[in-house]
């Protein structure tokens, strides 16, 4: 315990030094909620990874690969059209981000549908969302931490610790804001998918080369996907990859990494860095658990596979630094979720309906941090039996965001009555499909509940669109939105052709 706890223990501390040293004081709410939109391609990529990939990717997805087999390869399939989704949203998202000063999601839906109500309606839906996976994500330290106890606390004492642990951290993220939340997320992430890939690398090899583990051990159900006569539906897997992919950017504390950068190019770039980084990890956690479920004691706890083998091949020292790993990509959710919704309460809900000066701004969204540590905290110590399907049915509802963003942003047609009415039945229909067929719909051919609000959410967008046609004022402000893309790309190109380095 006294190894595994000092690991734990210097790298916290290295984090906090790393903010104490880069500690800057905002002086606006729009520095405090996206850090001043100065940051570089690398530390997006980073900040980007370290948010999307929390640490129960090693408990949850990847005691997955470890129990079903090739099936959770699909969390890798939809991270990486979610970094293609990023390359594309770059120009429109951050051009009207920085034209009009938007800091949230919300933000840039009423700007495109110039409406007050949708902003309202987007931040609870997010916020509301949010909660669930937050509290899941204190609750997975508590794995993190009774294997770093060696078994001598408890379950609920080691989440106990994980979350006291975590709140600690939230001094930092309530004081700095987004700043502190992109710069720790570079320590984070080196640690969490480059140092944590290379550890994963290093026990693949350990359990091929030395317990003579290989594809051709595994059981042959480890690579069966579900198709046509399967229990799920042949539409399954297509179902999971389609709302994963749209889904990313629907959350409030991915979404906002599109207004953190210094510009769009460092954004595309950003997304360019992503895709190996992401690729390698991936595919290296998937392996690592697949090839894992072969390990004494992980069949009977799947989810443990990264500690039990971590442990199994190096012994306190190499759990210890598992533990590290796992928490510094804990770490970067739980921020990065926390930071999103303070300024989402202070920017979407207070400030949507009370006029507000920067500094009240940058309290609100403070106050908000804290009590959603609070809140958070106080429901992670709690024993919630239905906390994990609470999770699911947030995904499912959070998705109908998809139809009036991603339309919103590349399609000129559409209006604040489709918006609003699509979104608000496609989560009412994603809620009420979810708690009557949990996990997918057996009429639908194995789509889940959210692919077919989906489906009723674009009908009503579309619909409206066209059987409320826009007044020619609106058209008129809907090409100007679309005229500032149109004129920055120009820009970019004149500026790209004048370069001697262009040649």
């Amino acid at each position: 315990m006294l190894i595994t706890f000092e690991c734990i223990a210097v790298f916290f501390a290295v984090i906090i030094v790393i903010l104490q040293l880069s500690g800057v004081r905002d002086r606006s709410f729009t520095e405090y909620a996206v850090g001043g939109r100065s940051f570089g391609a690398n530390y997006q990529a980073m900040s980007f990874l370290n948010t999307w990939y929390p640490g129960a990717m090693f408990t949850a997805f990847g005691g997955m690969a470890a129990s079903a087999g090739v099936i959770s390869f699909y969390v890798l399939s939809y991270s990486l059209l979610t970094v293609v989704l990023m390359y594309l949203m770059a120009r429109p998202v951050w051009v009207w981000g920085k034209t009009f000063d938007l800091r949230t999601q919300p933000d840039l839906l009423a700007l495109r549908f110039d409406s007050r109500h949708i902003k309202t309606i987007a931040a609870v839906i997010g916020i509301v969302s949010g909660i669930p996976w937050l509290v899941l994500g204190m609750q997975a330290l508590g794995t993190l931490f009774q294997h770093m106890s060696l078994g001598a606390l408890s379950f609920s004492e080691a989440v106990m610790v994980g979350v006291g642990i975590i709140a600690l951290r939230q001094v930092w993220t309530v004081r700095m804001g987004m700043r502190g939340v992109v710069i720790s997320d570079m320590a984070q992430g080196i640690i969490a998918y480059i140092v944590g890939g290379a550890v994963l690398v290093g026990l693949i090899v350990w359990m091929i080369v030395s317990q003579g583990i290989t594809f051709a051990s595994l059981d042959a159900g480890k690579f069966a996907i579900p198709g046509i006569g399967s229990k799920e539906g042949p539409l399954y897997v297509f179902s999971l990859i389609l709302t994963g992919t749209i889904g990313g950017w629907c959350w409030p504390y991915i979404f906002v990494r599109l207004f953190t950068a210094d510009g769009v190019h460092s954004l595309k770039r950003s997304a360019a860095l992503a895709v190996p980084l992401s690729l390698a990890f991936g595919v290296a956690l998937l392996v690592f658990g697949m090839l894992g479920s072969q390990v004494a004691g992980v069949a009977a706890k799947p989810n443990d596979v990264w500690f039990i083998v971590s442990q199994e091949a190096g012994g306190p020292w190499l759990l210890g630094l598992a533990g590290v790993v796992v928490l510094a990509a804990s770490m970067g959710h739980t921020d990065g979720n926390i930071q999103a919704t303070g300024a989402q309460i202070a920017n979407d809900l207070v400030g949507n309906y009370w006029t507000l000066d920067q500094r009240q701004l940058i309290i609100i969204a403070k106050l908000g941090m804290l009590g959603l540590t609070i809140l958070s905290s106080w429901l992670a110590c709690l024993e919630l039996p239905a906390l994990f399907q609470l999770a699911v049915l947030a995904y499912q509802g959070i998705i109908q965001l998809a139809v009036p963003q991603f339309l919103g942003i590349f399609w000129k047609r559409g209006n604040k009555y489709g918006a609003i009415t699509g979104m608000t039945a496609g989560f009412a229909v994603a809620v009420v499909l979810e708690l009557i067929y949990p996990g997918y719909l057996p009429w639908a051919y194995g789509l889940t509940s959210g692919a077919v609000a989906l489906s009723v959410n674009l009908a009503i967008y579309v619909a409206a669109a066209y059987l409320l046609p826009q007044s020619r004022e609106e058209r008129t402000r809907i090409e100007k939105l679309f005229a500032l893309i149109e004129a920055r790309r120009s820009t970019s190109l004149d500026a790209l052709n004048a370069s001697p380095q262009s040649v």
